[in-house]
């Protein structure tokens, strides 16, 4: 994460791939941000853990970071 208003705005317009984005995800969960946010974020930060791509804490699992 170099810059998280660079991370939401590139996010936004739909320039990170898969990988940052779960990584970006799983930091705003880790600090709370998620929860903080427009509304969208956080509810697709909750759909990103019911699937099991990352933790409640706040990590990207270890079965996506294999794959």
């Amino acid at each position: 994460m170099k810059d998280i208003a660079v991370d939401l705005i590139s996010f936004e317009l739909g320039e990170l791939d898969d990988s940052e984005t779960l990584e970006l995800f799983a930091y705003l969960v880790e600090t709370g941000m998620a929860w903080n946010l427009q509304g969208a974020y956080g509810r697709a930060a909750q759909r990103l853990i019911d699937l099991g791509l990352i933790s409640e804490a706040g990590e990207v699992t270890p079965e996506v970071l294999a794959a």
